[in-house]
């Protein structure tokens, strides 16, 4: 049974190394070891939540706990800021997180705003500013888009339809 693992985990890194990955630190969880963090950024559909969810996996895989929410793990995944209004102390509360969890941990955060648009968004600029610029430090930034893998599905979809009935 363990000769198969260690098989299995050399395959597994040989596979990784063959990818060349462009951000393998990102792709591979390894930020989380380096109490780093990451943003994954783009417009509804790119594909944010689904990344942020690899990697999650990924970090699992490496034997890092992972929560979706929860603050006291070494990997939180905050998914969706800007798809519904925060309470006025959004801003507030979210800098105290994220000051918290600086360089201690790990955090990962999916947005389909852009960052210039945070303080207009949170309604604190003073408050957003000192939050990036904790989360920003170290952090990896994905930009994912630009159009949404949802609307490219369905239009290719369509298309298929479209020439199969001809």
């Amino acid at each position: 049974m363990r000769r198969r693992t260690r098989r299995q985990d050399r395959l597994l890194a040989g596979r990784i190394k063959e990818a060349r990955f462009r951000d393998p630190a990102v792709a591979q969880g390894r930020f989380v070891e380096r109490h780093q963090d990451a943003l994954l950024l783009g417009p509804p559909g790119t594909g944010k939540s689904h990344l942020a969810q690899a990697i999650g996996l990924a970090a699992i895989q490496q034997g890092h706990r992972v929560a979706y929410r929860e603050v006291h793990v070494p990997l939180l995944i905050l998914d969706g800021l800007g798809m519904h209004k925060l309470p006025s102390t959004g801003a507030e509360d979210l800098l105290e997180l994220i000051t918290r969890r600086c360089e201690r941990t790990s955090t990962l955060l999916t947005s389909n705003r852009p960052v210039d648009d945070w303080g207009k968004l949170l309604g604190d600029t003073a408050t957003v500013s000192a939050m990036l610029d904790r989360l920003l430090h170290h952090a990896h930034v994905l930009e994912c888009g630009p159009k949404s893998w949802r609307t490219r599905l369905s239009t290719t979809s369509s298309l298929q339809e479209t020439t199969a009935n001809r």
